[in-house]
């Protein structure tokens, strides 16, 4: 009898070292993989090369996605993670938006030219499903992306592949930026808790009539810290990127006069990187903080200064 019961002890002693030590690695790997990436060092970059710190920024977010994806992660203490998953969701799609441009615009002299086969190929791989973690997982079509644009910045140096740093193809570039902005801006405005509903504007009507009645806007008490760090992940993405584009589009802004409204985006960008420690959605008038909005103001800001520069570019 006294050993039964020194047997049942032992093994409830098993049973909780084997439950505390799962919950210390679970909370390891999801601490772990809780940090965002760090700042790229673009000294590193080629400007010799036009085109080369551009390919180069985006060869490096890719490669940051493809080793530590966590968007599809099922069978991993990362799925449970949700912060870090919509940041990589914000640079992806910076990513694809980069990688589009440049096979439409960046890599032709003109429209009617052909497709730069690289460029093509980095676009199509970067357009997977990023929740597919297989048949092909994410991860792979990722590495894909990177394989192609590694042979496109070899081509740049051969004369194979070619980037046109110009001012209309950068004017391009910088619309459908202030596009993706927008759109993650409106999530971040829509978050306050006080906000139910808003007006519908039909753009094709007068002035006196836009309104068109309303609709729902209230956004989930837990797709606050969604929004925020989704939008986190652009504001990082695109400053990474427009760091590149100062140095290879640098003689061209330099004839726009837009070399300081860029330095100023970037400003704007780097601002927008803050980590608070329980993201909150208070009222105005609340004693807490309403981080959808702080955000907000600082992304919009810098929203507003990237539709300047293309008016800047097109008619400085």
């Amino acid at each position: 009898m006294k050993k039964e019961k020194q047997g049942r002890k032992i093994r409830k002693y098993i049973v909780l070292s084997v439950l505390l030590l799962a919950v210390i690695f679970v909370g390891s790997v999801m601490f772990i993989n809780s940090k965002k990436p760090g700042e790229i060092d673009s000294n590193e970059f080629d400007s010799t090369v036009k085109g080369s710190a551009f390919i180069s920024t985006n060869q490096i977010l890719i490669k940051q996605m493809s080793e530590n994806w966590m968007v599809n992660d099922c069978f991993w203490p990362t799925a449970l993670l949700d912060n870090i998953p919509n940041f990589q969701i914000g640079e992806l799609e910076v990513v694809r938006y980069n990688t589009r441009i440049l096979r439409d615009n960046l890599s032709r002299m003109r429209t009617t030219d052909r497709i730069d086969s690289a460029a093509e190929t980095a676009f199509t791989a970067l357009s997977n499903d990023p929740r597919k973690w297989w048949f092909p997982s994410a991860e792979s079509k990722w590495k894909k992306s990177w394989q192609s644009l590694e042979k496109f910045n070899s081509n740049l140096a051969t004369g194979e592949s070619f980037f046109y740093p110009r001012a209309d193809n950068l004017a391009e570039l910088f619309k459908q930026y202030a596009s993706l902005m927008g759109g993650a801006n409106t999530r971040l405005v829509n978050a306050p808790r006080d906000m139910k509903r808003a007006l519908i504007i039909d753009d094709k009507s007068t002035f006196e009539s836009k309104s068109s009645g309303t609709a729902d806007v209230g956004i989930p008490w837990f797709k606050i810290d969604d929004n925020l760090y989704y939008a986190q992940g652009i504001a990082y993405a695109l400053f990474e990127s427009i760091k590149a584009i100062r140095i290879d589009f640098y003689d061209v802004l330099v004839d726009k006069n837009s070399l300081k409204l860029l330095d100023k985006i970037l400003e704007d960008l780097q601002r927008c990187s803050f980590e608070p420690l329980i993201v909150f959605n208070g009222n105005l008038n609340s004693i807490f903080a309403n981080h959808s909005l702080n955000l907000s103001g600082v992304f919009n800001d810098a929203r507003q200064k990237i539709n300047s520069l293309v008016v800047s570019l097109k008619q400085g």
